[in-house]
């Protein structure tokens, strides 16, 4: 079976984003910090790269036929991502989702043309056992329909797809000294990692969770606002000889850095990629001024304006003569 991405398809599109400096963000002294502008990628999201590996590599281990369906739960930008890539090789999609979901993913979801069963929530609010409860009614759609589950948490093959965003930031970052990224379901940070490891660059890993919710470096969860991370358990694709060493801080930092991104820097960008660059400017404060820290703008804010992330920002008064 031919590899689905090709010049004459829009999944040619994944890949190749521009990497951006941020002097606005750097600590006076410290290292510099740019980021991969992963909302380029045709849904806005760096979760295209992994939904197209995981697809690509189900159809040519033959356990996904031409025209079968997939089924996946998610609560983040992978639905998205997943309705993109089954939507141009034309396998029907099932998405399991809740209602505590932004509303922009939900919309995005059913324009790709994805079915959609959406959970309800406590007052739209997650609760302790929505990552079970979704990835059941996941597991009965599969028993029911025969549909392949891509089941994102746990498939390796993922990191088929970011080990080519490793390679993407060697060449734009040569000289990149310490790379940094929340965790979601870990497969980023490995192939990253996996991807410095195989071209012989010296790159310290550091992952980065919420304090809230302190999975990796303490086993614990908790409540937290930061969606799709730190979801529950330790992410099985996090491999400890992979990074170098965890970072925790509060939601609300990533918060603040989302709101900095957008008034100083023009970008629009959700609350993950605001932990990210958090927690570069943390390391880059800790590093001396040659240094430099590459993260991930994982992907648009443009999909987050319903939850009122951007609340509080004010527009620039001016008048019209």
């Amino acid at each position: 079976m031919p590899t689905p991405m090709n010049e004459t398809n829009t999944l040619g599109a994944i890949g190749e984003t521009p990497m951006v400096e941020l002097p606005s963000m750097r600590p006076e002294g410290g290292a510099s910090i740019s980021v991969k502008w992963e909302g380029a990628n045709p849904t806005g999201s760096l979760k295209d790269r992994m939904a197209l590996a995981m697809i690509t590599k189900a159809r040519q281990h033959g356990v996904l036929q031409p025209g079968e369906p997939v089924v996946e739960f998610t609560g983040g930008s992978t639905g998205s991502s997943l309705a993109f890539v089954c939507a141009v090789l034309n396998h029907p999609l099932h998405i399991v989702t809740a209602d505590c979901v932004a509303e922009e993913k939900i919309a995005s979801m059913r324009a790709l043309g994805a079915h959609l069963e959406i959970v309800e929530t406590p007052n739209g609010t997650s609760y302790d056992g929505l990552f079970d409860d979704l990835r059941d009614k996941a597991e009965e759609v599969q028993a029911q329909t025969g549909a392949y589950f891509t089941d994102q948490f746990t498939n390796s093959d993922q990191l088929n797809g970011y080990e080519a965003l490793g390679q993407e930031i060697l060449d734009q970052r040569p000289n990149i000294d310490e790379f940094v990224m929340i965790v979601g379901t870990g497969g980023c940070a490995m192939g990253v990692s996996q991807s410095f490891r195989n071209h012989g660059a010296e790159v310290d890993v550091t992952l980065v969770e919420p304090a809230e919710s302190p999975v990796i470096s303490s086993g614990t969860t908790g409540s937290h606002t930061v969606q799709g991370t730190a979801i529950v358990g330790a992410p099985p694709l996090v491999e400890q000889e992979r990074y170098d060493r965890v970072r925790t801080l509060p939601a609300q930092k990533g918060i603040d850095c989302v709101q900095q991104l957008a008034s100083d820097d023009g970008l629009l960008v959700g609350t993950s990629t605001g932990m990210n660059v958090a927690a570069a400017q943390q390391i880059a404060a800790e590093r001396p001024p040659d240094d430099t820290v590459v993260t991930i703008a994982c992907d648009t804010g443009l999909k987050y304006l319903s939850d009122g992330l951007y609340e509080g920002l004010r527009g620039s008064e001016f008048c019209l003569s």
